[in-house]
């Protein structure tokens, strides 16, 4: 008596854009900065950071920009040539070149000589990150003690602005970074991250990363986005469910068909034919 199985293959997840890889700098490397002795922070020279003129206090902030392709790993935005984000910032940060607004180009690469200039995310034995970069940051120093700095919603514009999601916003406004996060699943709203932080005696350095996510080039996302918020997507799974469910009644009038088909087997083949068809309908 012959057996009868399935095979049921998982495809790997595609992405229509690879991943960006590049180390972070170690000691002796040309933007290598400077680490604490007791290891407790790290840093990464960034062409993007200045100070203010005249210099107020010891206040320092940083805004940053993270590009995910579908699968959440850094990228540059290869595939999203003349696309901007831009990031509106307040009067306390608008003295430095790049702000008011900040204005991020792609992709990366071709528009900075830097494009990634931190390692933000993940943990590994260094006092920050996981030892590749993953942010495009810019940095300001020389705020008061007691500043209070305020950045608006990150909007993207451009030739493919609708394949480049604003997932949210990742701030640590009262506390030393904590690279121990997931930047997809831990990013909140515009509204849960506050918008920007207020410094106090001890607690002048704060930051904060606006994470992105690629939506695929084929549609995987979900669809085109109407203005009433109804997916195109969502309209045409009705309409799928409905085609599914005549192929299920097929599958399973096939099934029986088979079942009458084998004299001898009897009930156990019969419930593998029909385990079959419940497997079919799982994999749909």
């Amino acid at each position: 008596m012959s057996s009868l199985f399935a095979t049921v293959v998982v495809a790997e997840p595609t992405v229509s854009e690879e991943a960006y890889v590049e180390a972070a700098p170690e000691k002796g490397d040309a933007y290598f900065e400077a680490a604490a002795s007791d290891g407790s922070w790290i840093s990464y020279k960034n062409p993007r950071d200045e100070y203010r003129s005249p210099y107020l206090g010891d206040g320092s902030a940083k805004i940053c920009v993270a590009l995910h392709n579908e699968n959440g790993e850094p990228i540059v935005g290869e595939t999203l040539p003349n696309t901007t984000i831009t990031i509106p910032t307040g009067d306390a940060i608008g003295w430095h070149s790049s702000a008011d607004p900040i204005t991020v180009q792609l992709p990366l690469t071709e528009h900075y000589d830097r494009p990634l200039d931190a390692d933000q995310f993940g943990t590994s034995d260094l006092p920050q990150g996981n030892g590749y970069m993953d942010s495009h940051c810019y940095e300001f120093h020389g705020l008061t003690e007691d500043e209070t700095v305020e950045y608006g919603e990150a909007t993207v514009d451009g030739e493919h602005a609708d394949r480049l999601e604003v997932v949210g916003y990742v701030q640590h406004a009262h506390s030393a970074w904590d690279s121990d996060v997931d930047p997809i699943a831990d990013a909140e709203s515009y509204e849960e991250a506050g918008g920007g932080w207020t410094y106090y005696p001890g607690g002048s350095h704060r930051q904060v990363v606006v994470v992105l996510q690629l939506d695929s080039e084929d549609g995987s996302d979900g669809g085109t986005h109407d203005g009433d918020g109804t997916d195109e997507a969502e309209e045409s799974s009705d309409a799928n469910e409905d085609d599914g469910a005549d192929e299920d009644a097929g599958m399973q009038s096939s099934a029986d068909s088979e079942v009458d088909e084998m004299p001898g087997f009897g009930v156990p083949v019969a419930l593998v034919a029909l385990s079959i068809v419940a497997l079919a309908r799982t994999r749909r």
